[in-house]
């Protein structure tokens, strides 16, 4: 069976500085018709720092549409036309304070696939070094460090809610910690 739906007209319902809003009507492979409400994001980074001693440099910060403080791996939006890895070196300086000699790629994920394209890339930094904090003018960040071990702790308690975070930590714990898995 074919799955794919076919475009037959797209309405923009908002555009603001980072999502845009359409509604698109579609063409089902069962040749029906529906409507799609699609909210458009630039995509972000999200980035696992570790220090020497395993120590992940987190950051704790209000967030509005759920009315609590999270606490989160540093993260960003992408610039239009931004290099992901760019985006996470530049994210990783202006939320910790801290700069990387290293990056690797561990994955991205696809947040919410049933209404938003938002794709976040999932970086570690290592061999980290003092740089400047400089959080944009709207963030209000609490920089705090957690050992790895902790983490994976509060993550099988449920006190780590925020996806990226959980998505990070376990893939680290899995890439790099588990005997069990194969590291080439």
């Amino acid at each position: 069976m074919e799955y794919t739906e076919k475009t037959t007209k797209s309405t923009e319902i908002f555009k603001g500085r980072v999502i845009h809003v359409k509604v698109d009507d579609v063409e089902l492979p069962t040749g029906k018709v529906s409507t799609r409400e699609i909210v458009n994001h630039p995509g972000g980074v999200g980035i696992l720092a570790v220090d020497e001693k395993e120590n992940v440099f987190m950051v704790r910060q209000y967030r509005k549409p759920f009315e609590q403080t999270l606490l989160e791996i540093p993260a960003g939006k992408l610039e239009p036309g931004e290099n992901p890895l760019h985006c996470a070196a530049r994210e990783l300086e202006e939320e910790t304070g801290y700069c990387a000699k290293d990056f690797i790629y561990l994955d991205y994920f696809i947040p919410t696939p049933g209404y938003c394209d938002e794709k976040i890339h999932i970086y570690l930094a290592r061999n980290l070094y003092k740089g400047t904090v400089n959080p944009d003018e709207d963030e209000i960040l609490n920089i705090e460090k957690y050992p790895l071990k902790k983490l994976i702790e509060m993550i099988q308690a449920g006190e780590l809610k925020d996806g990226k975070t959980v998505i990070g930590l376990l893939k680290y714990q899995f890439l790099f910690k588990n005997a069990s898995c194969d590291r080439t």
